[in-house]
């Protein structure tokens, strides 16, 4: 599960900033739900520190003591009190429950295989709740752009740094149809400075038809598929998977 960018959260925020959009969703969530809620993979707290400054009692975990550190200073900046735990999201174990648990922003996508991926649900399943929810967002794999994933350096998108000015980023990635995995190093580059920083990233595709079974596996079910943050129904050109999960047993609140 290591990936290099989650080891500098400076460069991680400006590359990724908070999407309004995906807070709102998981803010809604929270609400809707009350009681406690755990991120996992939070990164920087985008979407927790939001969820927590809502009145939600919150636990934060990812496997990056940088991105953590990070999210606990912005915590602390706001005042808003996070439980902010450093840990793996396939086997972990709080000793608690959760009314819900959501993992944001693909983060679910690095974890590779199948078994690793039903080891995670299977972690939620014991930490939810009664009548508990678990919420998650992954891209809508475009099989014509993973055809053209072929391990040419292309432009991928730019911002702008404080420090450095306007920062470019090119990115060369292959696709691996048989793991189902896109591998790729990530090219920051100033004019003054070109390709400063290099990382690796490394991230799977989840084809809408598995991943229903994948849930099933770890005692979950599909409640809701959206296919934007606006609730759209999701449908084969969505640019994402917005799912809503529940256990497949035990009652539920309402």
């Amino acid at each position: 599960m290591t990936q290099e960018l989650y080891s500098d959260a400076r460069l991680y925020d400006l590359l990724f900033p908070a999407d309004e959009a995906a807070v709102n969703f998981y803010r809604a969530e929270a609400d809707g739900k009350g009681g406690r809620v755990l991120e996992l993979g939070c990164g920087t707290g985008h979407k927790l520190i939001p969820i927590a400054a809502d009145g939600h009692p919150s636990v934060g975990l990812d496997l990056s003591p940088d991105m953590l550190a990070e999210a606990r200073r912005k915590a602390d900046e706001r005042g808003v009190s996070v439980e902010w735990l450093q840990g793996d999201m396939r086997d972990f174990d709080l000793g608690g429950e959760f009314d819900l648990i959501f993992i944001a922003a693909n983060a679910l996508l690095h974890l590779h295989d199948a078994d690793d991926i039903v080891q995670c649900f299977r972690a939620v399943r014991r930490h939810l709740a009664p009548g508990g929810r678990f919420a998650f967002d992954v891209f809508n794999p475009n099989v014509r752009l993973l055809a053209g994933a072929d391990g040419m350096r292309r432009p991928r998108t730019s911002f702008t740094d404080p420090d450095r000015g306007d920062v470019q980023v090119d990115v060369d990635d292959a696709y691996d149809a048989a793991a189902q995995v896109t591998r790729g190093t990530w090219y920051f580059s100033t004019d003054s400075e070109p390709d400063f920083q290099k990382v690796s990233l490394e991230v799977r595709s989840i084809f809408p038809q598995e991943l229903p079974v994948l849930l099933e596996h770890a005692g979950l079910r599909l409640v809701e598929r959206f296919g934007g943050w606006d609730g759209a129904p999701f449908a084969a050109d969505s640019p994402i998977q917005l799912c809503v999960g529940a256990p497949t047993s035990g009652r539920e609140r309402g």
